[in-house]
């Protein structure tokens, strides 16, 4: 089996691929199997989604159809990663089964999401206004029963106001509250019990019985009817309902509000100097852009020429505007806030950080943690307790007293319908990693969150992640460099996202005159190798290495290393014989020591494990107060560290940035990788921290454990509610209205009781 890629990618389409539109295309990846069968891989939206049972609902809708291969939805988000095969079944036949469900999908675009959210929230307030209206008309017509003396209303007046609730009540079950009805005969359908199924009982139960009321007073079903409650219920639950939609909208709108910061068009230079003015979807690499004063930025990209600043806070995190001048970076969907900027763009499209964002953050809602699978597969034996427990107080109340049964049993379904239940957990971990995303911190697993909080060691890298990934240049050797030195070492350095090699590219490249390296080091074949450094074999067969000193002068003389390099951190040498060197200053972060110091005062144990020299990595670790540390570690002493930690029980926290670290942040029990770092760093940790504040690593370890008690708070209450209310339904205390106010009562409590992890103050507690 192939990795999945893009259509753009050169994977040849099958003629299931011809059937797909550009926006289904252009959300779908692919694969090709063993067999030569390719696979496609879609992001899709999902409507009329209400609770965590529909997910797996839609999920047993598709798997049951020929061509899909897998179907994960998020309840959280309303999201689907659906794997399917194109050439066996059509995209619409799929859709169709969803929608024969009762729900619908559309590709997780901005405009087809966008107008799926509009469609679906128009249907939520008009059930509503109908449910809410019919409600208070009904109201009306109950309200003499229950003052009248007996014997004070006539038997014709009563059966009029019987029938006028009737007619009322009819819109409400049919246009209302036909979502419920739908949904729980699907679930029935693909024999699962979902949350719609009890209330959808208890609402045909009762509108049965005050039909049969209504047609035959002195018959069956007695002389009750339950319209009002029938009513009342429906309004509160959609209500309710229509809560949690805003809610998810407003994320989802959130997300859609990162992914539209990109400008429409954009000013790029024509090589003869001209301006033209294009889309920003046909920007490449290697153009030259100019960003006005207030624009946003259109790509990853490095300043040419201009000094501003720019607002990254919804990239990074960082609320204080980030100046920028020839050579630094700046990222797509920043604002320049002053000054024109001339950009040379260095990535685009899905390849910019804010493209990953959005995909790291997809990633992370998609997964569904453990303690939110152990909610759900408890809320499915709830609910088959719950229909035998209504079934037996219905017996039971048909030898107490007949005329009550079905309100027994009615209240006993309609209180005990699981909604918070499955609320508890999503809602705070969900909360929770919105909360992160905004301090800067993206998680791309939400399990990262449920182990944080048992954390009891911190292993951190040095360059780059305690320290600044931008150390200053402090010596060269020798003073002025070649031509050919300089294109070589600028050939190798700009082909590493190591700090040490970015911070050398950006210094020797202000020295020259030329905006790119010589063209006869432009195509070398460059390897890098992981804590070594970089080598690249030129065309006249000469072998340049960039690197640690040991490594790049391992065929070196005596007497050239005393000649100055024996102080170099990075060498730069030629069949192994020294060419240059530099050494650099490493600056902490700005907030090192504070969170070294915070995360210690939790009870920590903070550990330094860096692969630089012995001697450096002990100055950094006495700046920032820490007696346990190791240098000169190579990523399998690394890994062999960290294993040997938890083999004495200890639970890790991981923390780096290099190529180097990829092994041990994937071994670790949580790893958190630095925004500027190596791609395979990141694509191996359970967090991005784009922010490059350390305290946000603080705040995500209170948070976890915040998190982690609110979630027991939220399945404590759902349990209390159910415990108190259980029995008040089986003895009668509780009519059908009453419990619908309190189901949608506890749903509603258990949402803002997760809430609160979206304020500042549940971090700092």
């Amino acid at each position: 089996m192939t990795p999945l890629v893009r259509p753009d990618q050169g994977a040849p389409r099958s003629p299931g691929d011809e059937g797909l539109d550009e926006a289904l295309r252009s959300i779908t990846a692919w694969r090709v199997e063993t067999s030569g069968e390719r696979i496609a891989r879609s992001r899709l939206r999902v409507s009329g989604m209400h609770c965590a049972a529909c997910a797996g609902l839609i999920e047993a809708t598709l798997l049951a159809r020929r061509g899909v291969r897998a179907a994960q939805v998020n309840a959280s988000t309303q999201t689907l990663v659906l794997d399917w095969s194109p050439a066996a079944v059509p995209f619409q036949a799929l859709r169709q089964a969803v929608m024969a469900a009762g729900y619908d999908l559309a590709p997780d675009l901005a405009g087809p999401a966008r107008e799926l959210r509009r469609r679906e929230h128009r249907q939520a307030v008009w059930r509503l206004f109908v449910a809410g209206f019919l409600m208070m008309q009904v109201m009306m017509l109950a309200w003499p029963s229950y003052v009248a003396a007996p014997g004070e209303m006539a038997p014709d007046q009563a059966a009029l106001l019987r029938w006028g609730q009737w007619v009322l009540t009819l819109p409400v079950m049919l246009l209302a509250a036909g979502p419920f009805f739908r949904a729980a005969c699907s679930q029935l359908r693909q024999r699962r019990i979902g949350m719609d199924v009890p209330v959808a009982l208890g609402l045909g139960v009762a509108f049965v019985a005050g039909s049969g009321a209504t047609l035959d007073p002195g018959g069956l079903f007695g002389h009750e009817v339950y319209f009002d409650s029938i009513t009342m219920f429906v309004a509160f639950l959609l209500g309710a309902r229509y809560l949690e939609l805003r809610a998810r909208h407003r994320a989802a709108q959130a997300i859609e509000e990162a992914a539209g910061e990109l400008p429409e068009l954009v000013e790029r230079l024509k090589p003869d100097g001209t301006v033209e003015s294009v889309p920003v979807g046909q920007l490449a690499a290697g153009d030259i852009v100019r960003v006005a004063a207030g624009q946003r930025i259109p790509a990853d990209g490095t300043v040419e020429a201009g000094v501003g600043a720019a607002d990254e806070s919804l990239l990074t995190g960082e609320s204080r505007p980030v100046a920028k001048a020839r050579g630094d970076e700046v990222l797509a969907g920043s604002l320049n806030l002053h000054g024109v900027l001339t950009l040379r763009v260095r990535q685009v499209g899905e390849e910019t950080r804010l493209a990953a964002i959005r995909q790291l953050m997809a990633q992370a809602f998609q997964d569904r943690p453990t303690t939110l699978r152990m909610a759900d597969r408890v809320a499915g034996w709830f609910l088959a307790m719950v229909l035998v427990l209504a079934g037996l107080a219905a017996l039971a109340w048909q030898l107490i007293d007949p005329s009550r049964a079905v309100a027994v049993a009615v209240s006993v379904l309609i209180v005990t319908c699981p909604c918070a239940l499955s609320l508890a957990a999503p809602a705070a971990w969900v909360a929770a990693a919105g909360t992160l995303a905004r301090r800067g911190l993206l998680l791309s697993r939400l399990d990262a969150i449920e182990t944080l909080a048992d954390i009891d060691t911190v292993v951190m890298d040095k360059t780059g992640t305690l320290t600044d990934p931008s150390p200053r240049l402090r010596r060269q050797w020798p003073e002025t460099l070649d031509s050919e030195t300089r294109s070589a070492a600028l050939t190798l350095a700009g082909a590493s996202l190591h700090p040490l090699a970015r911070a050398l590219a950006t210094a020797i490249g202000a020295e020259r005159d030329a905006t790119r390296p010589a063209e006869t080091a432009r195509h070398w074949a460059i390897d890098e190798f992981s804590g070594r450094g970089l080598e690249a074999l030129a065309d006249d067969g000469r072998r340049w290495r960039l690197g640690a000193p040991r490594w790049a002068l391992a065929q070196a003389d005596g007497e050239a290393w005393r000649s100055g390099l024996a102080d170099a951190q990075v060498v730069l040498s030629c069949d192994g014989i020294p060419r240059a060197g530099w050494d650099f200053d490493e600056v902490l972060r700005d907030d090192a020591r504070m969170a070294v110091a915070a995360w210690r005062e939790r009870g920590l144990d903070v550990e330094l494990l860096s692969g630089d020299a012995p001697e450096r990595v002990a100055a950094i670790a006495a700046r920032v107060h820490l007696t346990r540390w190791r240098g000169g570690a190579s990523p399998e002493e690394k890994l062999a560290h960290v294993a040997a930690l938890q083999a004495c029980g200890h639970r890790v926290l991981m923390i780096g940035d290099g190529i180097n670290d990829a092994p041990v942040l994937a071994r670790a029990q949580v790893s958190v990788a630095m925004g500027q770092g190596a791609d395979l760093a990141k694509s191996r940790a359970d967090a991005l921290l784009v922010s490059d504040r350390l305290g946000a690593i603080t705040a995500a370890l209170s948070l976890a454990r915040r998190t982690r008690q609110v979630a027991r708070q939220n399945l404590a209450w759902s349990a209390l509610y159910n415990a108190a209310c259980v029995p008040m339904a089986l003895v009668g205390w509780l009519p059908p209205w009453a419990a619908g106010l309190g189901m949608a009562t506890s749903s509603l409590l258990v949402v803002a009781n997760a809430a609160r992890l979206g304020r500042d103050t549940a971090i700092r507690r």
